[in-house]
């Protein structure tokens, strides 16, 4: 099936690991250009790498940390989208959870949340002049149940559908769409839950007992998803909440 990714450009906030590296990979190989950062210098030319290697595209990688501010958050997009040569999809995936943030309002805030909202901000003009605009949120299934703890990841990323939910009707007039992808818990090198078998194996082995497929998900089952979702290959695809988690999470959605 042919996405019809080839010649779009990709702007993704974060991208050197886990889900955001599966996806810019998955990108690459169905031809798009792709621009994303990383606060750390090594992981961005790890990830470069990987991403070239996968696809003839454009790779557009920088060193950059959001604590910078929003205005420099803003900058960056503006650049990336310069590189490019514009934005047809924008991927926010930056969350406090990737520096151990999940129990702090104000990084989840900031990221989560006015990481969506900022880069929104910025990227519209780029988007409404695509024949395909699309914005994709990385929510969580921990914003749609109960889930180990009450803390500012769960809640927060539950805001964060109900924004890209009401941001859908706004942005479709404009022709952009707006969808969340949702994943469960997923196990990949350098992840989450790599961490939480090491450190707390209880844990770990209590949640995989309950996950009806016998195992965690991984990065790549997820990208997937988030690739298809973002690509024109579903126009009339919009706030929608994508939930990728094996069977996990126990409820009934009409």
């Amino acid at each position: 099936m042919d996405l019809g990714l080839k010649g779009k450009k990709v702007i993704m906030n974060g991208g050197a690991h886990g889900l955001g590296l599966a996806s810019l990979k998955l990108f690459a190989a169905e031809g798009a250009d792709v621009a994303f950062f990383s606060r750390k210098e090594d992981k961005i030319a790890a990830a470069k790498e990987a991403i070239d290697a996968a696809g003839p595209g454009k790779v557009f990688a920088e060193v950059f940390d959001m604590a910078s501010g929003g205005d420099a958050y803003k900058a960056w997009l503006e650049k990336a989208a310069g590189e490019l040569g514009g934005c047809d999809i924008f991927i926010h995936t930056a969350s406090a959870s990737g520096t151990g943030g999940t129990g702090d309002w104000q990084a989840c805030l900031d990221m989560d949340i006015m990481g969506a909202a900022l880069g929104v901000e910025a990227l519209t003009p780029h988007l409404e002049k695509s024949n395909s605009g699309s914005i994709v949120m990385m929510s969580s299934t921990a914003a749609l149940e109960t889930f180990i703890a009450p803390n500012p990841f769960n809640a927060l990323k539950a805001a964060l559908i109900t924004y890209a939910s009401q941001l859908s009707q706004a942005m479709a007039p404009k022709g952009i769409r707006v969808n969340t992808v949702s994943p469960g818990a997923i196990y990949y090198p350098g992840g989450n839950w790599e961490m939480i078998k090491d450190m707390m194996p209880q844990l770990y082995e209590g949640v995989l007992a309950k996950m009806p497929m016998g195992r965690f998900g991984n990065d790549e089952e997820v990208a997937k998803a988030i690739v298809f979702v973002a690509s024109p290959a579903v126009p009339y695809m919009t706030g929608s909440n994508v939930v990728i988690d094996g069977g996990f999470t126990q409820r009934v959605q009409f």
